[in-house]
C-alpha cells in the first residue's frame, strides 16, 4: 500500500527522533513517503495530492489542527468557500486516515482509542494494518469545512484565539496556559451580560438567546492534561451532532457546567441554564454581532451565522 506520512515539525510533542523512529517502523508495513508541512493549510494540499495520486493511506504526526487539515484534503472540502457544503467521494474510494498524536491535546486520536504516546500509537496502527482492521466514522461540516470532534461559538473559541496568539510568539500550549487564559477571558474580556447567539435545530425549533454553543461530533470535548473534559458526553462518531448551550454566563452557572464536564459518567449535562440536544442532523447558529468561532481547537475567525451538518460514514480510519 502506498502511504503518505504528513508531519507537522512545529507540533508541541513532535521531534525529529520520534519522526524517524515512527517512519522506520511504518516503512516495514507500507510503501511510505514522509513530508513535513511548511505553513498553515499545507497539510490540506498534501492530503489532496495524495488523494488524487491514488495513495491508499494518509498518516499524520501532529496535533488536531494537522488532522483537521488532512481530513479536509482527503475529502475535498473547500474551506475558503463559506455556506457551500463540501462534496466528496464515498469513503471507500478515498484514502484511509491513520492519525498519530504529536500535539498538545490530541483529542481526535484519544477519541479513536489510540495511546497518547506516538510510538505506542504507531504500534497499534501497525497491528490494525496487519489485521486489515478499519472503521468508517461520521464527521461534522461547518460552512464547507469538515470537523472531526467539535466546533464552538463563543467563549471557548475566544480562549483558543488567545492561545494561538501566544503560540505564534513561541509560547507552548500547556493546560495551565489554557486555564489562565480562560479565567482572564471569562472575567475580564468576554461579554457576560448580553447573550448574542441563537440556535436553530433541524426541526425548525429556535431557542432563546445563549452565550456559548459547543457542537460535538464525538467525546471527549478536550483534555486538561490527561483528564477528559466532556461537554456532550453522549456524542459519538456513529450518530449526529450533539449540542451544549449556556443561557447564562454567571460564575455559578459556568462552574456548575464545568464540574459536570469533569465528573460526568456519560449523562448529558443538566441544569436550569444548561441546554443540551443529542443526535442532531443540522444546527444553525446566528449571532447579533461577530462572535469567535473554532473548529477542532483551531480559531477560524468571527461569525454571525454558521450552518453545521452531520455527515455520516464520511471517512475511513485505522486506529
Amino acid at each position: 500500500m502506498r502511504a503518505l506520512l504528513i508531519v507537522n515539525p512545529r507540533a508541541t510533542s513532535t521531534t525529529r527522533l520520534r519522526r524517524d523512529v515512527i517512519a522506520s517502523a511504518l516503512a516495514s508495513a507500507v510503501k511510505l513517503e514522509v513530508v513535513e508541512t511548511r505553513y498553515r493549510g499545507h497539510a490540506t494540499t498534501l492530503a489532496a495530492s495524495a488523494r488524487s495520486e491514488g495513495y491508499g493511506l494518509v498518516l499524520t504526526l501532529g496535533g488536531d489542527g494537522t488532522v483537521n487539515e488532512v481530513v479536509n484534503g482527503i475529502l475535498g472540502a473547500a474551506p475558503g468557500l463559506p455556506n457551500e457544503h463540501p462534496s466528496a467521494l464515498p469513503a471507500a474510494e478515498l484514502p484511509a486516515l491513520a492519525p498519530l498524536p504529536g500535539g498538545s491535546g490530541n483529542v481526535f486520536t484519544g477519541a479513536l482509542g489510540l495511546p497518547r504516546d506516538p510510538v505506542d500509537a504507531t504500534g497499534q496502527i501497525l497491528r490494525a494494518l496487519a489485521e486489515q482492521r478499519e472503521r468508517t466514522i461520521g464527521l461534522g461540516a461547518a460552512d464547507g469545512r469538515y470537523f472531526t470532534f467539535n466546533s464552538g461559538l463563543g467563549l471557548d473559541a475566544e480562549v483558543v484565539r488567545a492561545v494561538q496568539g501566544l503560540r505564534a510568539h513561541g509560547r507552548p500550549a500547556t493546560p495551565s496556559l489554557y486555564v489562565r487564559l480562560a479565567l482572564r477571558q471569562f472575567y475580564q474580556q468576554t461579554d457576560r451580560g448580553h447573550p448574542a447567539i441563537s440556535v436553530e435545530l433541524a426541526a425548525g425549533e429556535a431557542l432563546e438567546p445563549v452565550f456559548l454553543v459547543i457542537v460535538s461530533n464525538t467525546a471527549p470535548w478536550t483534555y486538561l492534561g490527561g483528564r477528559e473534559v466532556h461537554a456532550n458526553p453522549r456524542a459519538r462518531f456513529d450518530s449526529g451532532l450533539d449540542v451544549l448551550a449556556l443561557r447564562r454566563m454567571s460564575s455559578v452557572t459556568t462552574l456548575y457546567a464545568l464540574s459536570q464536564m469533569f465528573t460526568t459518567k456519560g449523562r448529558e449535562l443538566h441544569g436550569r441554564n444548561i441546554l443540551t440536544f443529542h443526535d442532531q442532523a443540522e444546527v444553525t447558529l446566528r449571532a447579533d454581532r461577530p462572535v469567535a468561532f473554532q473548529i477542532d481547537g483551531e480559531y477560524v475567525g468571527e461569525r454571525e451565522q454558521v450552518s453545521l451538518t452531520s455527515i455520516p460514514q464520511a471517512l475511513r480510519v485505522i486506529a
